[in-house]
């Protein structure tokens, strides 16, 4: 008993030092996730003179006549500017871009939702084919198969289908038929 105690005590004694030197090795002190924005990127207060105006235009690289940042409404927008809900494909797919898969340069500010309009979420773009068109073409397609189903069940097609062949005189006594009389012939049909 007492050696199982002892044994219980060890082993949480090594499971901490173990804890303990995964932590320590774990990251350095002062280092941050990759993931992190920098401070200075970081939205700060609401713009409320154009002196605060034009140095938030130029915290993200924009001209004062372009910046507009969200209202403050209480969401914690801050000076973020306020960019068009455009996706990005959008944007030129021959063009350099630092980030291609993004369409986006280093030092361009994103949107604030720029999760929602990346290349694989929602296409923003204009379509090549008129909204009431498409429209158009859909409600013709939806009304024919809708005929046609309703066609369908109103007469059915099978495939056709023969009487199920059974051996032995179509199993005559094991369906029950009477082993003094002789079964009626049963035609097998060559498939």
């Amino acid at each position: 008993m007492a050696a199982a105690g002892l044994r219980g005590v060890l082993w949480q004694r090594a499971a901490a030092r173990l804890w303990a030197a995964r932590a320590a090795s774990a990251a350095p002190p002062g280092a941050r996730a990759a993931s992190e924005m920098s401070k200075d990127l970081m939205p700060g207060p609401y713009p409320r003179t154009p002196e605060e105006r034009a140095a938030a235009a130029k915290k993200y690289n924009m001209r004062v006549e372009d910046y507009e940042p969200y209202p403050d409404d209480g969401f914690g927008y801050g000076d973020y500017p306020k960019l068009p809900n455009k996706s990005f494909h959008e944007r030129d797919p021959w063009y350099q871009w630092d980030q291609p898969d993004m369409r986006h340069n280093w030092g361009e500010p994103m949107h604030w939702d720029f999760d929602m309009y990346i290349r694989n979420r929602v296409d923003t773009s204009p379509t090549p084919v008129p909204w009431h068109t498409m429209r158009k073409h859909f409600l013709i397609f939806l009304s024919t198969m809708l005929i046609m189903f309703g066609l369908g069940e109103i007469f059915p097609a099978y495939r056709p289908v023969g009487p199920k062949q059974y051996p032995f005189n179509d199993l005559y006594l094991e369906r029950g038929g009477d082993p003094n009389k002789e079964p009626s012939v049963v035609t097998h049909y060559e498939i």
